[in-house]
């Protein structure tokens, strides 16, 4: 296949591998990028990026407030709930 292909697969990738294209498209897309050494490169960097964002999990920790100022906002919070029952 062409370079054309080539990217015309790299367009439609992450559709495929999301399972959002027809069957005879995922069919012909599956049967390049058997044959095409940087289309299968291109797809196992797409795989990994893709696992790789699923299990990201940022390790920054809440701050930690205070309990006079948690007190305050709930104090705060009731006192609106109260007006809005009087409204």
């Amino acid at each position: 296949m062409t370079e054309h292909n080539c990217q015309q697969v790299y367009a439609m990738l992450s559709e495929y591998l999301d399972r959002e294209l027809p069957p005879d498209t995922c069919d012909e897309l599956e049967r390049h990028i058997q044959d095409c050494a940087p289309c299968v490169e291109f797809v196992e960097s797409l795989k990994k990026s893709v696992a790789l964002g699923r299990n990201y999990r940022p390790q920054v920790e809440a701050p930690k407030i205070p309990a006079a100022v948690r007190e305050s906002l709930r104090q705060a919070y009731e006192r609106m709930l109260e007006e809005r029952k009087r409204q």
